[in-house]
């Protein structure tokens, strides 16, 4: 399996765009909250910074139109993965979805609490490999900003939630049990963040795909249980209150031995922040 999907960006902004949008990123670490494989039901007002992907005019309005995950990571500016823009996934360019928005405040995906808030822009990694998922980011500039109450920090390189065996947590409206049985309301699960040598191992470069640890982090239990899965592609994974990795793809959900991949968010601060 590759992609975490629930099933060439035009007009995207200039990298500088996205650089400045990401400026906004408070430094101060904020509490995480306990979500998805093995994962439980929280509350939209615990993790304000979880927000779903939608478009009901590709994806229907049974779930809110909900495709794929994001994090808030500015009052206007939200992270998700790069591969959830693409024709592949929306079915028609990007450029020719013109209900895209992002679904902010609202555990419960049939509720009206919290708001849709349209989309403005979109940012895609231009070195985003299809091929590989390296650099499987994007950044979405929204319409009109979200309480700076709901940024949660992106984490920089040599942060020590980043370290093996720190607690992490993933969220998303995605795929619970792996068989198709996506949820209605925000789940998280707890998993662990796994040394790179786990990972290598586990995705060697065969058709499941290449573990790249310079871009790439992997998250998860080896013995399996705990996971992301379709649907929660570009959601957060949380450690120490901060932004470490955006859902991007894996090897079926929650199995042994094949834990889930994360684009690694210092990666995201070098592409958006050159130099």
């Amino acid at each position: 399996m590759r992609s975490r999907f629930a099933r060439n960006l035009t007009g995207a902004v200039a990298l500088t765009a996205a650089a400045a949008a990401l400026a906004l990123v408070s430094p101060t670490p904020v509490a995480a909250d306990s979500v998805v494989i093995g994962g439980n039901p929280v509350q939209a007002s615990e993790s304000p910074w979880a927000v779903a992907l939608s478009s009901r005019d590709r994806f229907g309005g049974t779930r809110a139109g909900q495709f794929c995950g994001g994090v808030v990571v500015g009052p206007s500016t939200v992270l998700t993965a790069a591969h959830c823009l693409s024709e592949e996934v929306l079915g028609v360019p990007l450029n020719e979805v013109t209900d895209l928005k992002v679904i902010a405040g609202r555990g419960d995906l049939r509720a009206a609490d919290g708001g849709e808030v349209s989309v403005g822009r979109a940012w895609v990694n231009p070195s985003y490999d299809p091929y590989t998922n390296a650099g499987d980011m994007a950044a979405l500039t929204l319409s009109r900003p979200l309480p700076a109450s709901w940024v949660i920090p992106m984490a920089s390189e040599g942060d020590p939630a980043y370290e093996p065996g720190t607690g992490a947590a993933v969220y998303g409206w995605g795929d619970t049990t792996g068989a198709g049985d996506y949820a209605r309301k925000l789940r998280s699960a707890r998993v662990r963040v796994l040394p790179d040598t786990a990972c290598e191992a586990a995705y060697p470069g065969d058709s499941d795909g290449t573990y790249l640890p310079t871009s790439m982090l992997c998250a998860g239990e080896l013995e399996g249980g705990r996971d992301a899965c379709q649907g929660d592609s570009g959601g957060p994974l949380v450690a120490h209150g901060r932004l470490v990795g955006l859902v991007s793809w894996g090897s079926g959900c929650g199995r042994a031995g094949s834990p889930g991949v994360y684009t690694r968010v210092s990666e995201v601060l070098r592409a958006v922040r050159p130099g």
